[in-house]
């Protein structure tokens, strides 16, 4: 079996360093302030799209992400959290599993966040945005990863708290699991997945039965 997980929300907690990085960018660059609540309903997807939908011009966004990067490279490890379990969940799927990582972060910082957390050796591969013309929904992410897995033979799991996850999954056609950890609600997930649970946790407890 191959299950490849999502980050944010899904395994790690970083909403404060991303928001305090938003408020950073927007400041640094005298552009107005964003509400909470309207940037963390943009998680999960990439950068420029996320400000893009809060109203940014196109002209600013380059010089807004780079700040950003900037800025949150100095504070993830400090203001990033993994999630109830997460850790729990890793080394259980690791029991039976290949594992890899999908997400729209910069795979870079990302690899450092798992890292810091002691749970990077536990993944074959990580692909971030940086690795992919099209990310998340776009199935280019997961076959990214699996082109670098031995995949003959294997069921192949995507694991996600967002639409972006399971849409993606299913474009590139693959089983798909939602999780109520992060940013969409379960009506959301379910328009793209038949299988939810709580958290990552669970959803290793359901693969492992599978397995047997």
């Amino acid at each position: 079996m191959i299950i490849l997980f999502d980050l944010d929300g899904t395994l790690i907690d970083s909403t404060e360093a991303i928001l305090e990085s938003f408020h950073h960018s927007l400041a640094v660059h005298n552009l107005p302030s964003q509400k909470d609540d309207a940037i963390k309903a943009l998680i999960g997807y990439p950068l420029d799209i996320m400000y893009g939908n809060l109203g940014v011009d196109e002209i600013h966004v380059g010089a807004l992400i780079a700040t950003y990067k900037e800025h949150y490279r100095d504070i993830s490890r400090e203001k990033t959290e993994l999630l109830q379990n997460a850790k729990e969940a890793v080394l259980l799927a690791k029991e039976f599993a290949i594992l890899g990582i999908v997400t729209t972060k910069t795979g870079y910082y990302s690899k450092i966040l798992m890292e810091h957390f002691g749970l990077m050796e536990h993944f074959d591969v990580l692909i971030g945005r940086e690795d992919v013309q099209n990310p998340k929904p776009h199935a280019e992410p997961i076959f990214r990863a699996l082109e670098n897995l031995d995949i003959d033979n294997k069921e192949i799991w995507m694991i996600g708290d967002t639409k972006l996850d399971l849409i993606a999954a299913k474009n590139a056609n693959v089983n798909s699991i939602g999780v109520l950890s992060g940013y969409d609600t379960y009506e959301s997930l379910r328009e793209h997945t038949n299988i939810i649970f709580n958290d990552a946790l669970e959803a290793m407890n359901f693969l492992k039965k599978r397995k047997k």
